[in-house]
């Protein structure tokens, strides 16, 4: 049976997503959830299936991707205690029957200030309807005035200075406005007919352009008018392309109006979305599926031209592939098997005779892992029509599949339970730090215009990101170094040859692609703004990486550093990189510069100092080297067996 648990492990975590393949059963009243999840949309520029807008926004309000209906009535002993819907059943109802919608409590506020200024309960309170985290709009909306004053102040100050209060206002005005935009979509299709509606759209427009004139003239204009054209003009875009002027791109519904002359025929996407809309307040569901089928089955045939055939088939297979991609949650399936993994291996490390049929399953479970990494990355590629590597967010889930690998070729190399854990570990934290970054919502989003070029993408950024990679992996293998000596001293005696062949070698070919790309990356600087180098806290965050990854070979192979102090060198590398990528983007100046985040500044502090505590335990406990140890241990044992002896009755 041992024998065989690797294989049966292995095959049981690899047949585990496909079992998602299928995605969730739409709900036992005949909502077309998956059918609606998967129409085409378009928001912050980007095209993407209902079912993404709809995870994207609910994790930018309430940082999950399902909806607690009554989350006063749940809690961690009774999770089932109230009835939780996906993400695009809620964005349905927001869209559909924003009456409903805005009584939903999907706003997080975890700022106590902030809950004072809102009036909101700070505490659980189910005769409030709150469970002290979570709110709907209806709860805060008396106050959005006062919200409103509040969030202007905080936003004259620059984003360094605030308070934590202040940032909290800021992420709540900005998550009220995508609410706001999102809840828009549809509100022209929840009137008695679309005629009708259309009319009130036009006479609304002739509102607006009233109050522009006004404001032009120095005169007041009417605010509402004007707030409520902005949040028109920012809901997500619906409408396809069918006109020269759209230049082949979509249009929300004011836009498609406002192009519109009266006379004509509205677009087929207007009654098709009125047919939905309708069906789904009036609660008939196979009314709704079908015109769901219809508006694809439209949006399949339509198209004046080849070039608009090919953009709505195009988005059609984006969104099913998208949504595809949704419901097999790989990064998170992969984060959960590299746990699973970790712990077999860590168990191994306790009797490595007994407990090898553990190892060989937790290699079998890290290859699933990075398989399933694997088609994840190839699939956001696909579907961005990117390289891996874009932003934070698929730099730290390349960074973990890199490892995943390196660990596992180690790991061939040298069977002795270490290459496993670096995988097992640097894939699980990795894929973490993925899942902390992707909170603030779409993490396929546009690129900044200096970014947008591939080749660069996938020349400088994907090779300066294997020497992080590298960098990281030499790292933890310093501290699994230390860890294992000081619990079991024979372990430095036994493994450190191995330990610095490991370390030396992920160095060597750290310092080669940490080296390669940062030059690569003075010349896309130098080709895009006439400079090589800049003195960028980013740049120098890499040339940093290189120097210290040659001054750990240079020491290595001039003998100013043994075994322990190789190992010492290389954790301090985890903090040389960690700040190159992470703390320059927070120090606001500099092109990388990508704002400060709470959670990543006392993370990245957090992991300095653990770093610090394990290289300053590594110096004053451990001996110089794995022969010194050994040297240590015969010379205890022989002055053991002198004592024994001259203590021994004659």
């Amino acid at each position: 049976m041992k024998n065989r648990l690797p294989l049966i492990l292995t095959l049981l975590f690899a047949l585990w997503p496909l079992g998602s393949l299928r995605g969730p059963k739409n709900p036992d009243s005949g909502l077309p959830v998956k059918e609606f999840g998967a129409l085409p949309v378009v928001s912050k520029g980007r095209h993407q299936p209902f079912d993404s807008l709809a995870r994207n926004t609910l994790m930018q309000l309430r940082l999950k991707q399902t909806m607690l209906l009554e989350p006063w009535n749940s809690s961690f002993w009774k999770p089932s205690a109230s009835k939780k819907i996906s993400a695009t059943e809620w964005l349905m109802e927001l869209m559909m029957k924003p009456e409903v919608g805005d009584t939903r409590p999907c706003f997080r506020v975890d700022n106590d200030d902030l809950k004072f200024l809102l009036g909101l309960p700070k505490e659980p309170d189910p005769a409030k309807q709150s469970d002290g985290k979570h709110y709907s709009w209806n709860q805060m909306a008396p106050k959005y005035d006062a919200f409103i004053h509040e969030a202007q102040r905080a936003a004259a100050i620059k984003e360094e200075l605030r308070s934590a209060y202040e940032r909290s206002v800021m992420d709540l005005s900005q998550s009220i406005s995508t609410y706001q935009s999102v809840k828009a979509t549809l509100s022209l299709f929840t009137g008695p007919n679309l005629e009708e509606s259309i009319a009130g759209y036009r006479a609304k427009f002739v509102e607006v352009q009233q109050a522009l004139s006004a404001r032009t003239n120095g005169q007041a204009g009417d605010p509402a008018i004007l707030e409520w054209a902005q949040t028109q003009l920012s809901a997500p875009l619906i409408v396809p392309p069918h006109r020269p002027e759209m230049e082949k791109d979509y249009q929300n519904v004011l836009n498609e109006i406002r192009l519109s002359a009266p006379s004509e025929q509205p677009h087929f996407a207007l009654a098709s979305y009125t047919a939905i809309v309708s069906a789904y307040r009036a609660g008939d569901m196979p009314a709704m599926t079908k015109a769901i089928a219809d508006y694809r089955s439209q949006l399949e045939k339509a198209g004046a031209d080849e070039e608009e055939k090919s953009i709505y088939s195009k988005d059609l297979k984006k969104g099913t592939r998208e949504q595809l991609f949704n419901f097999v949650e790989p990064f998170y399936k992969g984060m959960q098997i590299c746990a699973v993994a970790l712990l077999l291996a860590l168990a191994v490390w306790f009797a490595p005779e007994k407990l090898e049929y553990l190892r060989k399953s937790s290699m079998g479970l890290m290859t699933v892992a990075w398989l399933l990494m694997t088609v994840a990355l190839i699939m956001r590629m696909v579907l961005e029509g990117r390289p891996p590597v874009t932003n934070l967010y698929s730099s730290a889930v390349f960074i973990g599949w890199a490892a995943t690998a390196a660990g596992l070729i180690i790991e061939k190399i040298w069977p002795v339970c270490i290459g496993v854990v670096v995988s097992a570990f640097i894939g699980f934290a990795t894929l973490i730090i993925a899942h902390f970054l992707s909170l603030s919502g779409d993490t396929m989003v546009m690129l900044q215009a200096v970014l947008d070029t591939n080749f660069w993408l996938a020349t400088h950024v994907v090779v300066v990101t294997l020497g992080y990679m590298a960098t990281y992996v030499a790292g933890v293998i310093g501290i699994i170094y230390v860890v294992r000596s000081l619990i079991d001293p024979s372990s430095q005696a036994k493994l450190g040859g191995i330990f610095s062949s490991m370390v030396f070698g992920v160095v060597c070919f750290g310092v080669l692609f940490s080296f390669v790309g940062t030059v690569l990356g003075g010349i896309w600087a130098d080709q895009s703004w006439g400079r090589f180098w800049g003195w960028d806290p980013k740049e120098n965050g890499a040339l940093i990486i290189v120097l210290w990854n040659a001054l750990i070979l240079h020491a290595r192979l001039g003998g100013l550093v043994r075994e322990r102090g190789l190992m010492l060198l290389a954790i301090v590398g985890n903090v040389v990189t960690s700040w190159s990528w992470f703390g320059t983007n927070m120090l606001g100046i500099g092109l990388h510069s990508y704002g400060f985040i709470d959670a990543a500044f006392y993370g990245l502090w957090g992991f300095i100092a653990f770093n610090c505590l394990i290289v300053l335990l590594g110096r004053l406990l451990l001996p110089a080297s794995g022969a010194a140890a050994l040297k240590a241990k015969k010379s205890l044992d022989a002055a053991g067996s002198v004592k024994a002896s001259v203590s021994s009755p004659a």
